[in-house]
């Protein structure tokens, strides 16, 4: 975990595994954003407002939170951080906003990751503030021409190649030929990677976050990013959970909190297709 962006930018499976992309090329040092791993888009998704996309937060310097206020948590943890974002007098010109940024990230006994976000208004005086979010999460995949993505069949998404125009997914599972940049709207709790080359199923819960953005850039816009390798595209996947559509709207005093949990799973063939709906239905 980077400070700089309260960023993860590794996860791994206990054959030691990365699960996690990050770009060869990236950069680890401000202004840039770490391009992989999981930036923080906060307070603003995309160019979905006046801010610079996905907002300020993955371009700051958090610091570890060694107080944080009690953590309702359901897991047996002991390997966590706990860090804390407040704004700076620089961040206020731009967003004009108080606000503590609590960022929990935790590695479970099984091996799963956990990052909770808990973003309270502290404004003084009296203003609510409202926010776009997203974990931005870059997976690491073997082919993304063998990747299907299960959990957002049936509904409606807004595709950000058509000026977000609003369309309702049609297929029986997600699947990869060209540049994808989708916001699923109304989406499951679970959602999962699979991974047919790897026999591998990377699994996303997420709570507090009802969009889900799908993410690839194909060759084109993969050449034209310099903090991206030309061919970078064909092994990694962004499935981000994220509250976009309905933005979070908060008053003084008032915590929003979002968390997604992700894991990896062996995945078990079934009639020469990997079988999600063990996955989609598991625990």
């Amino acid at each position: 975990v980077y400070l700089y962006g309260g960023h993860v930018t590794s996860w791994k499976n206990e054959h030691g595994e990365e699960l996690l992309f990050v770009s060869s090329k990236a950069l680890f040092k401000p202004p840039k954003a770490i391009r992989g791993g999981i930036p923080i888009c906060f307070p603003q998704f995309s160019n979905h407002g006046p801010l610079e996309p996905h907002g300020f937060a993955r371009n700051k310097l958090w610091s570890i939170d060694t107080d944080p206020p009690a953590f309702p948590t359901n897991s047996s943890s002991k390997a966590y951080i706990d860090l804390i974002l407040k704004p700076s007098e620089e961040d206020m010109k731009i967003w004009p906003h108080s606000y503590e940024f609590r960022l929990r990230v935790a590695l479970g006994p099984g091996g799963d990751l956990m990052l909770t976000s808990r973003i309270r208004n502290t404004n003084t005086d009296g203003k609510p503030f409202t926010f776009t979010f997203a974990y931005h999460t870059y997976f690491s995949v073997s082919d993304i021409s063998e990747v299907r993505v299960e959990g957002l069949e049936t509904l409606d998404y807004l595709d950000n190649l058509l000026n977000k125009q609003r369309f309702t997914e049609q297929g029986d599972a997600i699947t990869f030929e060209a540049e994808v940049d989708k916001i699923y709207l109304s989406t499951p709790t679970k959602i999962a990677i699979l991974d047919h080359e790897k026999k591998r199923t990377l699994v996303l819960r997420k709570d507090g976050l009802p969009d889900a953005v799908v993410w690839n850039p194909w060759d084109k816009k993969a050449k034209a990013m310099a903090d991206f390798g030309d061919d970078e595209y064909k092994h990694m996947l962004c499935v981000e959970a994220a509250a976009i559509e309905k933005p979070i709207t908060l008053k003084p005093g008032e915590e929003w909190r979002g968390r997604q949990e992700l894991s990896a799973v062996p995945s078990s063939y079934c009639s020469g297709q990997l079988d999600p709906r063990r996955v989609l239905q598991g625990s």
